[in-house]
């Protein structure tokens, strides 16, 4: 893959991969035997998890079929290396600011996961111009709207919310950290709900995990903001973490 063609996208929105695509032949298997798709994943999450938040969602996604993958999931992986072999220059970059402050963004995948109909939530920080800390993991829960997958996603941020507020907080470095952190999330259902403290039956499973988040810095909330015509740092076309 050295001399690869580049593409312009880690994974599109068309591309769809499931447990279905998994070897069920023996031929199909030792067709896959000699495919060091495992130590793929592992080298491209190592870069993911250092300096390249763009492939949280296709790393997130990838991993799933460590255990039994297939010819359309080892292609997936190749596209990977090849978004690489294109953005090889890219680069996280933190400039001088007047006002340091810690900025969130969160965001959902309603039902993409083929197989468990799972949403997958999206987090990013900014913090001085670049990003410092960002996630795409499927979430525990089935969520039966695009609501509860975007309140899940801000229960995600809230959680790394508070651990990132308490370290940068420990440096002493930023005064202004102790201000309400601004999280940003593109549904206006589910920042209206959340900042009104409303109650729902339906959604009860849900408040518990946020009002537990909440409970523990109800300053923080004061920041969450809806974001239809700002930029989505969770969600550019392709490029996407959730």
């Amino acid at each position: 893959m050295e001399n690869c063609t580049g593409c312009d996208f880690p994974f599109s929105k068309g591309d769809k991969l499931s447990s279905e695509q998994s070897p069920k032949t023996e031929q199909e298997k030792l067709e896959m035997q000699d495919k060091p798709y495992t130590s793929l994943v592992g080298s491209l999450m190592y870069a993911q998890v250092c300096t390249r938040p763009d492939l949280a969602f296709s790393i997130s996604v990838l991993g799933r079929f460590q255990s039994n993958p297939g010819q359309a999931h080892w292609i997936a992986g190749k596209k990977v290396l090849r978004y690489l072999q294109r953005t090889k220059e890219y680069k996280l970059i933190y400039r001088r600011v007047e006002e340091l402050k810690l900025e969130a963004y969160a965001d959902a995948d309603f039902a993409g996961c083929l197989d468990t109909q799972k949403s997958t939530s999206g987090v990013a920080f900014l913090f001085a111009g670049g990003a410092v800390a960002w996630r795409s993991v499927k979430q525990q829960y089935i969520s039966t709207s695009t609501m509860q997958a975007e309140f899940l996603a801000i229960y995600e941020a809230t959680s790394i919310a508070m651990w990132l507020k308490n370290f940068i907080s420990m440096l002493k470095a930023v005064d202004s950290i102790q201000r309400p952190i601004q999280l940003w999330n593109d549904n206006s259902a589910t920042v209206y709900f959340a900042k009104g403290n409303k109650r729902s039956g339906g959604l009860r499973h849900l408040q518990l995990k946020f009002l537990l988040a909440k409970g523990k810095d109800p300053r923080w909330l004061y920041g969450l903001r809806s974001y239809w015509n700002r930029f989505q740092y969770c969600r550019s076309p392709e490029q996407r973490l959730a």
